[in-house]
């Protein structure tokens, strides 16, 4: 299965899972030795492979014991600066979100021109 915006959170944990326990098995690992090795207990690598919810740490861990824990750098890209920001930037790293400018608000002195 794809993962894309379209499916549900349940089926991506689901097919995440899957692909798991696929490398897992490709390995010749069972359940208990891919625990032993992440620092993790074995329930946790089989909720995993279940497709129910795990604490992120449980996650890496159990992706670096498969070998798999670069291909976090294609899940979530070091974001690109526009050119724009980075001339403004000029060597200063980014601390926080501006909020959205609102419009001022219309003057509420008027000029009446028909006398």
């Amino acid at each position: 299965m794809k993962i894309n915006d379209q499916i549900s959170d349940a089926a991506v944990l689901e097919e995440l899972g899957q692909r798991i326990a696929r490398y897992r098995l490709n390995r010749n690992m069972t359940q208990g030795a891919l625990a032993t090795e992440s620092g993790v207990s074995t329930p946790t690598v089989q909720r995993l492979e279940n497709g129910q919810s795990t604490q992120a740490s449980n996650l890496i861990r159990i992706l670096r014991t498969l070998k798999l824990l670069e291909n976090l750098d294609a899940l979530v890209p070091e974001p690109a600066i526009s050119p724009l920001q980075q001339a403004r930037m000029q060597g200063k790293t980014r601390q926080r979100a501006s909020s959205p400018r609102q419009r001022k608000p219309a003057s509420r002195w008027t000029w009446d021109t028909d006398e």
